[in-house]
This record gives C-alpha cells, structure tokens and sequence, in this order.
C-alpha cells in the first residue's frame, strides 16, 4: 500500500478493519523517535493500527499559537510512510472520542506520559469491550524539546 492512499477518509477506515484493531493518537509535529517507538510499540499489540492525526486546528488549540509546525496534510503523509502504520485518519475535535466511537477499535493505546488509569478516552472503551494499552518507551522525547532546542542552537 502506497503511502498516499493510507490517508483515508474515517469512513472508509472504519469499512476497511477486520481485524484486531489499535488506535493511536497525536499532533506528530516534527516527528521524532518517541513517536516512532510509540507508534510501533502501538503496531505490535494489534494486527491493524489506525493512526488519528490532529488537524491544524486542534493542534494550535492544544499546543498555542505557533503550532503546528508542519501542516497537517504533511504530517499525516510522514506517519503514514512508517512500517507500523496501516491507516491514518485526521480528526479536529479536542480528544479522540467521535474517532473511537466510529471505529470502535479493541485498543485505544496511548504513549508513556499517561497510565491507563488517567487516559481521558478510557470511558469511551467500556460501551464496546475495548481497552487502553500503553506503549512506547519512557517520555524522553518531545516536538516541543526539539522546538527548544533548535531554538537555543539558532542563538
């Protein structure tokens, strides 16, 4: 599958997954190796993972002003190209809820910063039978670290 046509429509996802489904969540400005880890660590808990990328909207909402740094049609081009991802949806409400209750995945798999008891979306879950599953490495890597720190080289 080519990269170009892993961005779907959240309709045409939704139709497309059979199988044991994983939903992963993020803005993946300036994408980096914590997203990967957590991306393939998401990938190896389920036979399909669904990646849901904040629109531009979302994303200056959450993060402020400046942000994103790469607009969203390019950052959900960048995470399809992974191995580990199989589709991408991009969403902009605030939280993952209308994308989790349209899928209905069996996890929703979030990266180290959160426990399973503080994922917001965990309620969602329970209506279906799914679950939360964290994944990746520990939180050491992050798009405002990076933005910090190519600020601090510029001076």
């Amino acid at each position: 599958m080519s990269t170009a046509t892993k961005v779907q429509p959240l309709d045409a996802v939704a139709a497309a997954v059979e199988k044991t489904v994983a939903l992963a969540n993020g803005a993946f400005d300036l994408l980096h190796v914590g997203h990967v880890r957590y991306l393939e660590g998401a990938k190896a808990l389920a036979d399909v993972l669904v990646v849901a990328v904040n629109d531009d909207a979302s994303v200056r909402a959450l993060k402020g002003a400046g942000r994103p740094r790469v607009p969203a049609a390019e950052r959900a081009e960048l995470v399809a190209a992974l191995a580990c991802t199989d589709h991408v949806v991009l969403f902009g409400e605030s939280d993952v809820r209308a994308v989790l209750r349209r899928l209905r995945p069996h996890l929703h798999v979030k990266g180290t910063d959160y426990t399973p008891e503080t994922v917001p979306e965990r309620d969602e879950l329970a209506a279906w039978g799914g679950r939360v599953a964290i994944a990746g490495d520990p939180k050491n890597h992050s798009t405002t670290e990076l933005l910090e720190r190519f600020g601090r080289e510029q001076e």
